[in-house]
């Protein structure tokens, strides 16, 4: 017997502020405490909601090793303090992991098997490297010249996204300045204030000559990536670090980063029996497929698919959150898609303030909903490329 499709509102998102990796103020904490951090703080933000409700925890995380392996979500689910009865399952769909994550949890309540959700994305590019420990690729990929773009680094698909779409070196380097500055001018106004939950760091330094360690504890805040020194000058003296006459710099591309984000969904029932305030609904998701040595690409076709399904045009968004891995991909897109610019990455993106891969489409989906309620948006979307060669698309309604 079919169930029937309910709505799935959000009622709490949070996320921690981005660090960059491998030696920032995070990259001595786990993976799994950073998650830990935000699942408390989603909850604290729904005192009245029972947590012996929720019937899963869904995680995104692209490379779940190390101290975010051995099911990173259970692990998360019970050192955050929710009943044993809360499940956790870990996925990957590398960049998009977190936006996924959100939209299986949104598609348990949509078809009535769910009331209460939890969901979100953690990622630590300071303690596990991008590919993880030990990356091993299928010699299949290399004896088929059809699939070898599955074993390109992620630079070399941006360069050729940029010969193929003609986005040059320096509208890549002015694309990344606005979002420095963009990501600076949000930070100084306030508007990252009501995503993020802060975090203490803790920091020990041995005292010559003694055996006593003395003990430093500041509050970190805010994103640690955007820089206010950056200019078109210093982004020009950059070299090409994918390709010796490519355009792909350190400077226009996205930072490697650490960080979670956690949200909690839930049912219309739910809303009305614990008095809830929904932040947003959420509305569709899509994915498709590219060929892998351009899967930057992949939002141009993931974002008419999720329009699609909403029943919007692209005009109808009043945010949009389109993950900047590379300013070469970024401009593919925008330039093929026709994207209004003033409703794309208001707050800056990943060049600015980081990509902890896995988390990102959690973080953003924060972004985006408290940014589309700011701006008193209808609509708002958080898009993404994605290794191997994919693009997804997540759409939230202001409600």
């Amino acid at each position: 017997m079919s169930k029937q499709v309910q709505d799935a509102y959000i009622v709490a998102a949070t996320r921690t502020p981005v660090g960059k990796a491998p030696r920032g103020l995070l990259k001595n904490y786990r993976s799994d405490d950073l998650l830990v951090h935000v699942m408390r703080a989603a909850l604290a933000q729904v005192p009245n909601l029972d947590p012996k409700l929720i019937e899963d925890a869904i995680i995104g995380c692209a490379m779940p090793e190390g101290d975010q392996g051995m099911n990173v979500a259970r692990i998360g689910a019970l050192l955050s303090g929710l009943p044993d009865t809360v499940g956790g399952v870990t996925v990957n769909r590398f960049c998009a992991s977190g936006i996924t994550a959100i939209q299986m949890a949104a598609d348990r309540i949509r078809v009535g098997e769910a009331d209460v959700m939890i969901a979100g994305g953690t990622e630590s590019m300071s303690r596990v490297p991008m590919g993880g420990f030990h990356p091993s690729f299928n010699p299949a990929i290399f004896a088929n010249n059809e699939h070898v773009g599955i074993a390109y680094g992620m630079g070399m698909t941006a360069e050729k996204v940029a010969q193929q779409w003609k986005v040059s070196r320096e509208e890549q380097d002015a694309f990344a300045l606005a979002s420095h500055q963009k990501a600076l001018a949000g930070i100084a106004a306030g508007e990252f204030n009501e995503e993020i939950t802060p975090l203490d760091i803790v920091e020990k330094f041995p005292r010559l000559g003694t055996a006593e360690v003395d003990i430093k504890t500041r509050k970190m805040t805010v994103d640690e990536g955007p820089r206010a020194d950056t200019t078109l000058e210093a982004l020009a003296r950059l070299k090409p670090v994918f390709a010796a006459k490519g355009s792909v710099t350190a400077g226009n591309s996205s930072q490697t980063s650490d960080g979670a984000g956690a949200l909690i969904l839930v049912s219309e029932k739910i809303l009305k029996q614990f008095n809830l305030v929904p932040l947003a609904r959420f509305v569709s998701f899509a994915v498709r497929g590219v060929p892998p040595e351009i899967m930057g690409i992949g939002p141009k076709f993931a974002i008419p698919a999720a329009l699609e399904k909403a029943g919007l045009k692209l005009d109808d968004i009043g945010w949009i959150e389109l993950n900047e891995a590379f300013a070469a991909q970024s401009l593919a897109v925008v330039k093929d898609l026709g994207i209004n610019p003033e409703v794309l990455n208001p707050l800056g993106g990943a060049i600015a303030w980081g990509h902890p891969l896995g988390a990102t489409g959690a973080v953003r989906a924060a972004t985006a909903i408290y940014g589309m309620r700011r701006r008193k948006a209808k609509y708002s979307m958080v898009t993404m490329c994605i290794g191997t060669g994919q693009g997804a698309a997540g759409i939230f309604e202001n409600v």
